[in-house]
């Protein structure tokens, strides 16, 4: 049927019309409830992360406690350890360095090196370039004392794997291990 005198389509017309601004109407509520999912999803999986989050860095911790239990370098607090670590991998380095790494001030760290110092785990030497600065590194004694604690912890936990994980969850750890690795690569 034609439009009426006033322009409105009628009959047949009005009632296609009708159904298409319905299909249209239905599509947009659908969209709508469907953004909605994607959305609750994306603050679900949000939530999850944060809950991962949380319960990873409580396990670390745990695990990082239990390590130093089971090192015999019981005696040195964190901060020391880190330090000897550091010195270990990295090699000599001035005060100011050992600072910046671990995001301490140069007075924190000139604390901590003279008390390795005293426990005669690192030595100091003259800056080879710089004669106003001294670098400090492991001595002999420091060397096998960061060796005998880094074998303790190994020990632990090798054995912990061995004997609380089975086969299976021993492979999913490995993997997990890697994961964490590239969590930290910068």
């Amino acid at each position: 049927m034609p439009d009426n005198e006033a322009g409105q389509p009628s009959g047949k017309d009005q009632d296609r019309t009708d159904r298409e601004r319905d299909d249209h109407d239905r599509t947009d509520h659908d969209r709508t409830d469907h953004d909605r999912t994607d959305h609750d999803r994306t603050d679900q999986e949000r939530a999850d992360q944060e809950r991962t989050a949380a319960d990873l860095a409580a396990t670390v911790s745990q695990l990082m406690r239990r390590l130093r239990v089971a090192s015999p370098q019981g005696a040195l607090t964190p901060s020391q350890r880190t330090v000897l670590g550091r010195l270990s991998n990295g090699g000599p380095a001035t005060t100011a360095e050992l600072a910046r790494a671990e995001l301490v001030r140069p007075q924190s760290m000139r604390v901590i090196v003279a008390k390795l110092e005293e426990l005669e785990l690192v030595a100091r030497t003259p800056h080879p370039t710089d004669g106003r600065q001294v670098l400090f590194s492991l001595t002999e004694y420091g060397v096998e004392a960061v060796a005998s604690v880094r074998h303790s912890k190994h020990a632990w936990l090798a054995d912990a794997i061995a004997h609380r994980l089975s086969p299976e969850e021993q492979r999913t750890l490995a993997e997990a291990t890697r994961l964490l690795q590239r969590l930290v690569e910068e």
